[in-house]
């Protein structure tokens, strides 16, 4: 069996039900604080709602509901806004760590299903690399409009 393939992501790191998760920094736009939003009737439990930002309607996804069903829902924390293709979104998180550079192995995460990039380490942490833009499809086709 080869080795696990590794390579070296910059990400903004963040906490999300107890754990320490990152994603690429190349999709972070902004980072907000935490705000209401409007709960969009039939939407998955992990979808949070929409919010204005400036004059822009966001999606906003609850991550700990996401990747921790049985997690409450997110109530502080911060929304770090993302762009993946040209959409923007946001995901809610406990809290927003730090940028570091990650050297992510290819991982298999039970419960995950394809959410995970990689896992890789700060010093005595495991950090989870997201696949935002998988995720952000997966709002997509939960909503209708993939």
């Amino acid at each position: 069996m080869p080795p696990a393939e590794s390579t070296e992501t910059r990400a903004l790191l963040f906490r999300v039900a107890g754990r320490v998760y990152g994603c690429a920094l190349d999709l972070v736009r902004e980072i907000i604080p935490m705000r209401p939003a409007t709960r969009l009737p039939g939407a998955p439990p992990w979808v949070h709602g929409l919010i204005n930002l400036r004059g822009t309607i966001l999606t906003v996804l609850d991550l700990g509901a996401r990747l921790a069903p049985a997690h409450d829902l997110t109530r502080d924390g911060s929304i770090i806004v993302v762009e993946v293709g040209g959409r923007m979104a946001g995901l809610a998180v406990g809290d927003v760590m730090d940028v570091a550079p990650i050297a992510a192995q290819s991982a298999s995460t039970p419960g995950a299903d394809d959410l995970v990039l990689g896992m890789g380490h700060l010093g005595d942490t495991v950090v989870i690399l997201l696949d935002v833009p998988a995720l952000i499809g997966q709002v997509l086709v939960s909503l209708g409009g993939g």
